[in-house]
């Protein structure tokens, strides 16, 4: 995996990572959750070998996809549980 912790900070030196992070403490759970991902989907060699910078629009929007599906996953859970408190 150290491999794949590399490619994303090479990527975001390159300039590829244009969007910033809103809540800095998130980043390394972000870069979880896509490396998560991409292992779900099969991709993790790919991206050990060519990096995220090289893969192609397809693959990286797969990931990206996922990312989002999950991240609303939790936060309606989080309102769902917020809404509705165990007593």
């Amino acid at each position: 995996m150290d491999t794949i912790n590399n490619a994303n900070q090479t990527e975001r030196q390159q300039g590829f990572s244009e969007q910033q992070i809103l809540v800095p403490q998130a980043e390394q759970a972000l870069d979880n959750l896509k490396n998560e991902i991409a292992s779900e989907l099969g991709l993790t060699q790919k991206i050990q070998s060519v990096g995220y910078a090289n893969m192609s629009p397809y693959e990286v929007g797969q990931i990206g996809g996922q990312m989002v599906k999950r991240m609303i996953e939790m936060v309606e859970s989080q309102m769902a549980n917020t809404n509705n408190p165990q007593r």
